[in-house]
Formats: C-alpha cells, sequence, structure tokens
C-alpha cells in the first residue's frame, strides 16, 4: 500500500469510504485523470474538510437534486471571499449528497496553480484551470463542472459590494448550448462573510502578479453557508445573435440573483 492509500485509510472513515465508493469517476491506470485528479487526493480532501463544510460554515443545501445523478452538468453560482470557499463548499455538497454523490470539477482563477504546493493539490482534488478548452473536455467526459462567470470580479471585490452581481462572461452559455449541458444556477449566500475586503493594496497585488491583494480577515470566518441549487436552465445549439447571447446569460444571473435573495431571507443571522 502506497504513502497516498495509507493516508486515505486514516483519514476516510469506513462508512464516508463506502459512500465515495459509489461515486463513479474515471481515471486512468495510474489512479489520475488528464488533469491530474486523483481519486485517493480527493476522497481524503472530502474526508478533511467535511468538519468544515458540516460544523464551521454549518453549510444547508436546498434544490441539490437539480444537479442530474449522470452527465454533463455546468453548476453556475455567484463568487466571493477571496479564497475559493464557495467553490469548496459546493463540491462538498455535491460529494455529500446521500442520493448519487458526484465529484464536481471546479474552474479556477489561472494564478492559484501557480501557487507552490497549492496549485498541485488543488488540481489533484478536482480543480482545474478556468479555461474554455478545459471545461470543454469536462463536459466531453460528462463530468459536472462548477463555473463562475464574475471571476476575480466576484471574488476580489469589496465587502460594500456585497451580493451585488458582477458582469458576467457569456462563455458557458456557449458551451452549455454546444454540448447541451444544463445550466444549474446556485445562490450561494455565506461566501461573502468569510473574508470581507475593506480595500485592494492594487500596486503590490501589479508588483506580485496578482488580480488583487485585500485587506481582509487573515483566515474565513465562520459564516453560516446557504447553497440554493435552482432549476435546469437548457438553451438551443442555434444560431443566436451576440444580443440573444446575452439575454440568456442575463437570465441565468437573474435566477441566480433570485436564489441569493431567497438564501438571504432564509438566514437568522450572518454567524
Amino acid at each position: 500500500m502506497g504513502l497516498q492509500s495509507k493516508l486515505t485509510e486514516l483519514l476516510v472513515p469506513p462508512e464516508l469510504k463506502a459512500h465515495f465508493d459509489k461515486v463513479e469517476k474515471p481515471v486512468g491506470d495510474a489512479g489520475y485523470d488528464p488533469w491530474g485528479f486523483k481519486l485517493e487526493n480527493a476522497k481524503a480532501a472530502m474526508a478533511a474538510f467535511r468538519w468544515i463544510h458540516d460544523q464551521y460554515f454549518r453549510v444547508e443545501s436546498k434544490g441539490i437534486e437539480n444537479v442530474p445523478a449522470k452527465g454533463r452538468a455546468l453548476v453556475i453560482a455567484n463568487h466571493a471571499g477571496q479564497l475559493p470557499m464557495d467553490g469548496l463548499m459546493i463540491g462538498m455538497a455535491l460529494a455529500m449528497r446521500e442520493k448519487s454523490p458526484r465529484f464536481a470539477r471546479a474552474m479556477i482563477e489561472r494564478f492559484f496553480p501557480t501557487v507552490p504546493v497549492i496549485g498541485n493539490w488543488l488540481n489533484s482534488v478536482g480543480a482545474v484551470i478556468g479555461d474554455p478548452v478545459n471545461c470543454e473536455k469536462m463536459l466531453e467526459r460528462d463530468e459536472v463542472v462548477i463555473v463562475f462567470p464574475e471571476g476575480v470580479r466576484g471574488s476580489g471585490k469589496m465587502y460594500k459590494d456585497a451580493y451585488q452581481l458582477k458582469r458576467f462572461g457569456n462563455g458557458f452559455v456557449r458551451l452549455a448550448m454546444q454540448y447541451d449541458a444544463p445550466i444549474i444556477p446556485v445562490g450561494v449566500v455565506g461566501s461573502e462573510e468569510t473574508m470581507p475586503a475593506v480595500a485592494n493594496l492594487k500596486p503590490l497585488a501589479k508588483l506580485l502578479g496578482v488580480p488583487y491583494i485585500p485587506v481582509s480577515p487573515p483566515f474565513p470566518l465562520p459564516a453560516k453557508f446557504h447553497l440554493n441549487f435552482g432549476e435546469p436552465i437548457y438553451f438551443p445549439n442555434d444560431d443566436a445573435s451576440e444580443d440573444e447571447m446575452t439575454e440568456r446569460v442575463e437570465q441565468v444571473k437573474a435566477e441566480i440573483a433570485k436564489l441569493i435573495d431567497k438564501g438571504l431571507k432564509e438566514r437568522e443571522s450572518i454567524f
């Protein structure tokens, strides 16, 4: 038994191992896929972060059954919080759901994989650089892909703009049309309060070659997460004009805004 297998045995209790064994995940004979995803790493990470999901952020997920049990899907959510806690909690919720658990792939900002050690680890547990080609290949493999169309515009925004959606890119709608993939909108409430930023040190960020360096708490605060998964949205693979494409993007954005409002009304307190 290799070191990774021994670590997985230590971290993953038998009942959780039995749960994860229900997840269908194609990997090669070496135990990983072309993007570096390793099944053993993912299992160990899910077990390690289970406490954060269940006890620290106390995640409540509603409508998660809207993500299909099999086949490709694009999970589209609002983005915030400096660190990708929102993507991690969505991924955890899907992996931990009782019926038809799935290991989702999260599209992440390009600078994350450049961080020593962290970049390789993120790849090994399912994160992939947010490139359209990567997303295409994932959908071809019938993966569930988590996409944040706001990108760094969302993750790096100031707390004064909390829950105000930034501009969405159009690429995810084109891919959904091309691959006949359902779009599952998700409203994430809680991520804005994990690491609220009051300023952005732009000169230092430019010097270091990163999108932003926020003035925020040094670690994520234990804000309660509410994840509301909406009904699947399908768009035909037609010759839509740019204006029609924008209308479709705005339709998804409006649905996410409704789900965010739902989550804000549901929560009794931030923490």
